[in-house]
């Protein structure tokens, strides 16, 4: 077995632990590979294993993994920070987008999703620790956003995404998580999915509703910035 092989599988055993000491299924937690700045080939190795959906934040590079990649039929997920002239090529490419944070890339994203495809696949993502280095709307902005989003033609609002502050408290990441739950609970809205949790908090995220949870490092180990984007 690979170490790719080994670290999946070690992954998958702590969503079945945190899920079950939720007493949630764990089927409803899906399990995000984040795989920027990662070689298709290490992709390849991680589809073999059973990942199916991978999550990319640099678009020319996840373009030319898609390209290397499709004969596997993956699902890709955009994760990363949203450029107005970006906006297209993620519009036609990608199943999913964790990052939607104002009116003008959701609106850019709705007009240009190929009426031959199905509609996109949206989190909103918030920035519930108020960093100001952090991408996301402000909670107080959120409900004016959700309400325009779910509203756009071209798209399928699912749920909320969040990265919250670093912290090795338990009890400090599990607030964070549930601040996210509570502003999807209060949008009184259709929403099924929350994008929180990463390889060191994956436990609190799932202990407070995660249904993805974006795995890189423990998957795949430290990433190689040197990498072209």
């Amino acid at each position: 077995m690979s170490t790719i092989e080994k670290n999946i599988a070690k992954v998958a055993a702590r969503i079945r632990a945190a899920a079950q000491a939720a007493q949630r299924d764990p089927a409803s937690v899906g399990l995000l590979a984040v795989s920027k700045t990662q070689p298709a080939a290490a992709m390849r190795e991680a589809f073999g294993a059973g990942v199916r959906d991978f999550g990319e934040n640099y678009l020319q590079e996840a373009l030319d993994k898609q390209a290397e990649l499709g004969d596997l039929g993956l699902a890709w997920h955009f994760i990363g920070p949203i450029q107005s002239n970006k906006t297209k090529p993620i519009a036609e490419h990608f199943d999913w987008v964790h990052s939607v944070d104002r009116l003008k890339i959701a609106q850019r994203l709705s007009d240009q999703r190929p009426a031959t495809l199905p509609a996109l696949n949206v989190c909103l993502q918030v920035n519930v620790s108020g960093e100001a280095s952090k991408s996301g709307c402000a909670p107080e902005d959120l409900p004016q956003l959700a309400r325009a989003v779910a509203a756009m033609p071209r798209l399928h609002l699912r749920g909320l995404m969040c990265i919250p502050a670093p912290s090795d408290d338990p009890d400090e990441q599990r607030a964070a998580f549930a601040r996210l739950r509570a502003l999807r609970d209060e949008l009184a809205l259709e929403l099924d999915t929350l994008s929180m949790g990463m390889s060191q908090d994956l436990e609190a995220a799932i202990a407070e509703g995660a249904t993805w949870v974006r795995i890189g490092t423990a998957l795949f180990g430290a990433r190689d910035y040197g990498r072209p984007h």
